[in-house]
Formats: structure tokens, sequence, C-alpha cells
């Protein structure tokens, strides 16, 4: 029997506003049963009561990508509750340089602080890395995983300033690779997925693009077909170089 959408389940970390609310939105739009996770529940659950409201089959579950154990408590949870997992977005992220755009050096690479890199990847890259870890093996051999990356990590077009970003996105790129080959011989596909420059409380009011826009990429690599790519990068659903 084939599974319908509507029997899939959904987890999508980082989600308590922004990207990471608006792509639970729309994949709970399609029928789908989302998990919404954020580091706190003061975030969390009324995120996640919001869609509730809107009639969208939406659940809230505290996750911190920081901290293994609380990982272990999400997988822990997702087995017993639904005993399954078929969609994996990774959208938890930080942004920490002391981005300024009138005044840059701070940003600078020679004034960079380990320190704000070592938490950038912490977040960014490890945490990513941490939940697919768990995560992955709940899909049993199917589904679809979203690093949500950034232009901004392209070796192809790699500039100067925000190294601490920089650095932690180019990682999660490499981690999506890795992962892909490795799950090369399943029908699992991994995916890294650029949103664009989206209006949101990291991206800021000058933005190019709406939340929704953005979301809508990360939707597309979330609910690709079993015969959809792996490895690859997108934007809106076009490949960009790596």
């Amino acid at each position: 029997m084939t599974e319908s959408i509507t029997d899939r389940i959904a987890v999508v970390t980082g989600a308590s506003r922004g990207l990471g609310l608006e792509t639970c939105r729309q994949l709970a739009q399609q029928g789908i049963k989302v998990v919404l996770t954020s580091r706190t529940e003061e975030k969390g659950r009324p995120a996640a009561e919001q869609l509730q409201k809107a009639g969208l089959d939406v659940h809230f579950h505290v996750l911190d990508v920081t901290n293994a154990s609380s990982v272990k408590a999400l997988a822990d949870f997702i087995g017993h509750e639904f005993g399954q997992l078929d969609i994996l977005v990774n959208c938890a992220g930080i942004f920490s340089d002391p981005y300024d755009p009138a005044n840059p050096d701070p940003a600078s690479i020679f004034q960079a602080d380990i320190k704000i890199i070592r938490a950038s990847l912490e977040t960014n890259a490890y945490g990513a890395l941490r939940v697919a870890q768990l995560l992955i093996p709940l899909m049993n051999g199917r589904g679809n995983v979203v690093n949500v990356s950034s232009g901004m990590g392209q070796l192809s077009d790699m500039n100067g300033c925000c190294p601490a970003y920089r650095l932690s996105k180019t990682a999660l790129n490499a981690i999506t690779r890795i992962f892909a080959d490795e799950l090369k011989d399943t029908r699992i596909k991994i995916n890294s997925v650029c949103p664009g420059w989206v209006r949101t409380d990291m991206g800021g009011p000058n933005a190019e693009r709406s939340v929704v826009e953005g979301a809508a990429g990360i939707v597309w690599a979330a609910c690709l077909p079993e015969d959809g790519q792996s490895g690859g990068f997108f934007r809106d659903g076009q490949s960009i170089p790596w």
C-alpha cells in the first residue's frame, strides 16, 4: 500500500519563528503532521498553538540542538509517539558575527573571535549533525532531509566578512554531502537549501524576500519524490554551485 502525504511525519528544528515557523505552516497545509521544535517552551508552544488554531496538525517538542540529551529526548518521542519519521528540516541557526553595514571592521576575519566561530559551528553545523544522526534512522530507509544553508556558505562565491556564519554554513554543506554519499543505497534524500535573503529577525527588514518565498524552497526539497535528487544545493528548486 502506498503511503499518502497525510500519513507523513515531519520535524522542523528552530521553528518558533521566521523560516522555521513558516516551513511548519506550509508542510502542515499539505496535510503533513508536523513536530515544531524550539529551544524553549516559552517561545515554541505558542507558535505551535498558533498553527493549531488555524486547523493545522502541528505538535510541539522542546529541542536544543546543542544538547545531546535534548536531541535524544526528541528522537525517543518521535519513535514512541509516531514510530516513524519522513521529513527532517534542520532550520535551527544563529548569526553571531558582529556585523554592522556602517562599520564592517569588527566582522572581518582578522578580528574574528574564535569563541563566536565555535558557537556558530555548534548550532549551525554540529547541531544539524546531532539531529540527523539520531533522527535519520527513524526514517527506515526512506524520506527527505533538508539542511537550511546559505549562499554565504558557497565556496564558489566566498567573500570576506562574517566568518563565523560563513564557516558554519560551509561545514553544514559538507555534512549534507557526506550523509548523501553514505545514504546513496537508500531512498533517503538529503539536500542543502539556500532560502535567499529573507525578511526575518536574522535577515533584517531590508532583505529581498518574504518569509513565505524563502520557506517555499525548503518545503519543495522536503517534499521531493522518491526519485528526486540527493546531495545537492538548491535555491528556489534550482541547483546552485557549492
